[in-house]
C-alpha cells in the first residue's frame, strides 16, 4: 500500500479499480461495478480493506537473533533467514509498540497489523472490539538449539504492580532432536527459601521437573510457572500478547555480546507460584482434540486428510490458522497455498473453506476476543 498516496491520482480511476480487482482475484463482474462511475482514492482504500476481510491474512516474519537459537527454520521450512546469527524466534503475528507484523501479500500488502485493525477492527476481530486495543495473541516459531534460560512470567494479579504483563503460552512441539525435553514447574515441597538458595549454589536443576518430549506433544504454561525449553526443540508458541520475561538462571551462559545476560531474581521470586503443580503435557496424537483451553485462548488440534475440507463461517469469530504439517488451499480464493510453517489470521467477517492437498495437521486458535 505504500505506493498509494493521498492527492490526485496518476492512473485513471477505472484502471486503478481494475488493478485492485486483479490483486483480489475478482472477476469481470466486480470490475464492471466501476464502469461509468467516479470514486476517490479513499474509496479505493476502503474497497481494498473491505475485500481483505474475506481473505486469509499472512504476515512477514520478524526474525529475532538469540544466543540459544540456530538456523533450523530455513532447513525445516522454505525460508531464507537474514544474516548468519543464530535465529531463535520468528514472530509470525504480533501487534506491539516495539514490533509490528506487516501484511505479506494480498490487497493490504505492506500495511502493519495495527494500521489494518485501526481501519476496520470490527471486521477483523468482531463488532465489540475497541479500535485501540492491541491484537491479543502473539505467535512465534522457536528454534531451540540450546537450552533456554530458566524463567517465569508474572501472574496477572501482580504484573501491573511490577510494570509487566502476564503471559500464558502454549508450546506445540513441531520437531525434536536428540534428548529434547521441557522443564516445567517445581518438584513437590520446594520452598521459596530452598529455591533461592539453589540459585546461589548453582543447583537449581534439583528443584525443577524435566520431561522428555516427542513431536506432536503440547503443553499450556500459565503465568507464574517456572519453565525452560531444552535443546533440540522446534516449537510453535501461541501466547498472550506479552513480552515480559524474568530470567531466574541461565546455566552459566554468555550472551551474544560475550557478557552474562541480565537476571531478574527478585522479580522471579515474586512471580513464581510455589504451590502450583506442573502443567500436564498433552501427548501427541493424530486425532482432533482441544489441546489448550484457558481464559486467554483455546487451541484445537485438527488433522485434515488429503481431499478433506476445513470450513469456517463468516461472523463467528476471528481465528488463527497454523499449519504444522502438510499443505492446504483456500477454495474459491486466488491466494498461495498454505504450507507447513504458515500462520494466517482469518478475519471475523470472512467465510473460509480450506482443502488439503495432502494429509495435513493444523492448529486453530480461537476464543481470544
Amino acid at each position: 500500500m505504500g505506493a498509494l498516496k493521498e492527492g490526485p491520482l496518476r492512473l485513471d480511476e477505472l484502471s486503478l479499480f481494475a488493478i485492485g480487482c486483479r490483486r483480489l482475484g475478482l472477476g469481470g463482474e466486480a470490475r464492471g461495478i466501476a464502469r461509468g462511475s467516479k470514486f476517490s482514492l479513499p474509496f479505493f482504500m476502503e474497497f481494498l480493506t473491505v475485500a481483505a476481510m474475506h481473505l486469509p491474512v499472512r504476515f512477514q516474519p520478524l526474525y529475532q537473533a538469540r544466543v540459544w537459537g540456530g538456523r533450523a527454520l530455513a532447513r525445516v521450512f522454505p525460508r531464507t533467514l537474514p544474516g548468519t546469527d543464530p535465529i531463535g524466534e520468528s514472530w509470525e503475528i504480533v501487534d506491539r509498540p516495539e514490533a509490528q507484523s506487516v501484511v505479506r501479500d494480498g490487497p493490504l500488502a505492506g500495511m502493519t497489523l495495527r494500521d489494518a485493525l485501526h481501519l476496520r477492527s470490527a471486521d477483523w476481530i468482531g463488532p465489540d472490539w475497541p479500535v485501540t486495543r492491541p491484537f491479543p495473541i502473539l505467535i512465534k516459531w522457536l528454534d531451540c538449539r540450546e537450552r533456554l534460560s530458566l524463567q517465569v512470567h508474572p501472574p496477572a494479579e501482580i504484573a501491573p504492580a511490577m510494570r509487566g504483563e502476564p503471559k500464558t503460552e502454549n508450546w506445540y512441539l513441531a520437531g525434536v532432536e536428540g534428548q529434547a525435553g521441557l522443564i516445567l514447574g517445581l518438584k513437590p515441597g520446594v520452598t521459596p527459601a530452598q529455591f533461592e538458595a539453589a540459585i546461589h549454589a548453582n543447583t537449581l536443576e534439583q528443584c525443577v521437573n524435566r520431561y522428555s518430549v516427542q513431536p506432536g506433544d503440547s503443553v499450556l504454561v500459565h503465568s507464574g510457572t517456572v519453565h525452560a525449553i531444552d535443546a533440540g526443540c522446534l516449537i510453535l508458541e501461541i501466547q498472550q500478547n506479552s513480552d515480559t520475561t524474568y530470567r531466574v538462571y541461565d546455566w552459566g551462559r554468555m550472551g551474544l555480546d560475550g557478557k552474562p545476560r541480565k537476571m531478574h531474581i527478585a522479580e522471579s521470586m515474586k512471580s513464581i507460584l510455589f504451590e502450583e503443580p506442573p502443567p500436564p503435557i498433552v501427548r501427541s496424537a493424530d486425532t482432533a482434540a482441544v489441546i489448550a483451553d484457558c481464559e486467554e485462548f483455546r487451541i484445537r488440534r485438527t488433522p485434515v486428510k488429503k481431499g478433506a475440507q476445513l470450513a469456517f463461517a463468516a461472523g463467528e469469530q476471528c481465528r488463527l490458522l497454523s499449519v504444522v504439517r502438510g499443505r492446504l488451499r483456500a477454495r474459491g480464493l486466488d491466494v498461495a497455498p498454505f504450507i507447513a510453517g504458515d500462520n494466517a489470521l482469518l478475519p471475523f467477517a470472512g467465510a473460509f473453506n480450506f482443502e488439503a492437498d495432502e494429509d495435513s495437521l493444523v492448529l486453530v486458535t480461537e476464543n481470544f476476543s
